[in-house]
């Protein structure tokens, strides 16, 4: 996640203010485009295909807990969800977790499980949570209990890449120290590309030092807009990696001082998600699409054009580089209707305008997703 400037209080961006359930600003496709979507419907028919859900941030706002989540993704006919943090559980004692587990075996909804930080020197990490290997171990009963088979976590953030190697070394050093335990359990941990903490190729490097045996990907296709990457670079470097996902769009543009970029609802943005969806098939077709969105903020400016951004990127290969300034150049502001929140805690309209967007984006986007990407299994049945 990026840092943007916004004024206090929140605004409406666009023409015309949400409405709850609205399906708008959704992009038209060209000629080109419903052939792909022809051919990638087609080739999902109902019982096959790559498992569409959602992760719980997603719609976090809503404050719902497991059982009250899952059975919302049953109402929209989803495969799977992630519960990305620990504080998703109305409690973490075994007869509860055993609960929630049941619960969704009998509702046919599978669980990707996750925890946060996990880098004792990263300026997220938690100190209540002891230290990184008590941290890790619980999130994996966690995930064990509730019959997950990956648990998402993430390093850090952007403002830790001054410090990236010594941060990469102690994350490593803290997956290492529970491998034995996951394999043992079964759970396949995966690291996030989180809030611009690394880039596609660091996290693979990470991945492979600590142990690719039991480590994989948790694939954010929006944060590598913070670290100037092409999602589909991400995507071509980390595919046989990836376990579960963080799957939104971003409208990406150029400005005077480089680029700007701005998450958006699925097919709002700048990212040849058909593209995407070919090659996601291909590189990781057992991993789940789960929807990761999240609107209501700003464009965040990407200042590359000056000498101190390129401080905390100084072994970024110019071909990779390339592809982000052609996705810039090819892309352009989101025109559409959305709720911005200001810095701080929001005024109670704002809150609640920016409560009921969570859900009417995430909602649309999913609509988005089946009917334009062909994924998902259980709505085709």
């Amino acid at each position: 996640m990026g840092t943007a400037d916004a004024g206090g209080g929140g605004c409406i961006q666009g023409t015309a203010a949400r409405r709850p359930g609205a399906q708008l600003g959704i992009r038209q496709e060209s000629t080109g485009r419903g052939r792909e979507v022809e051919k990638l419907s087609a080739a999902n028919t109902a019982g096959e295909g790559t498992q569409l859900g959602f992760d719980s941030y997603s719609i976090r706002d809503w404050r719902w807990r497991d059982i009250q989540l899952i059975d919302y993704a049953v109402s929209l006919k989803l495969d799977t969800i992630q519960l990305s943090g620990l504080s998703d559980y109305e409690s973490l004692e075994a007869a509860h977790l055993a609960k929630v587990k049941n619960h969704a075996e009998r509702v046919g909804v599978a669980i990707d499980a996750g925890i946060g930080c996990i880098c004792p020197l990263s300026t997220g990490w938690n100190a209540k949570e002891g230290n990184p290997t008590d941290y890790l171990l619980k999130g994996l009963r966690v995930a064990k209990a509730v019959g997950a088979h990956s648990m998402r976590c993430y390093m850090g953030a952007n403002a830790d890449r001054p410090n990236l190697e010594r941060c990469m070394e102690a994350t490593i050093e803290a997956l290492r120290s529970v491998r034995t335990q996951a394999l043992d359990l079964g759970i396949r941990i995966a690291v996030e590309n989180h809030s611009g903490d690394m880039q596609a190729r660091e996290v693979k490097a990470l991945i492979e030092a600590a142990g690719k045996d039991f480590v994989g990907s948790c694939l954010d296709s929006g944060n590598p807009m913070w670290v100037v990457e092409d999602p589909l670079v991400s995507l071509e470097t980390l595919g046989p990696y990836v376990v579960t996902t963080h799957i939104r769009d971003s409208a990406v543009f150029e400005h005077p001082r480089g680029a700007a970029a701005q998450w958006v609802a699925l097919g709002d943005g700048s990212v040849n998600f058909h593209k995407f969806v070919e090659a996601y098939k291909k590189v990781c077709p057992h991993a789940a699409m789960q929807l990761e969105i999240i609107t209501g903020r700003p464009p965040t400016v990407l200042p590359y054009l000056e000498d101190d951004f390129w401080k905390v990127f100084p072994h970024t290969p110019a071909w990779e580089f390339a592809r982000f300034v052609e996705l810039a150049k090819s892309g352009h502001p989101y025109m559409g209707p959305m709720v911005i929140g200001g810095p701080g805690k929001q005024p109670p309209e704002i809150a609640a305008a920016l409560k009921e967007q969570q859900r009417t984006d995430l909602e649309r986007s999913l609509d988005w997703a089946k009917k334009n990407l062909g994924v998902g299994v259980r709505w085709k049945s």
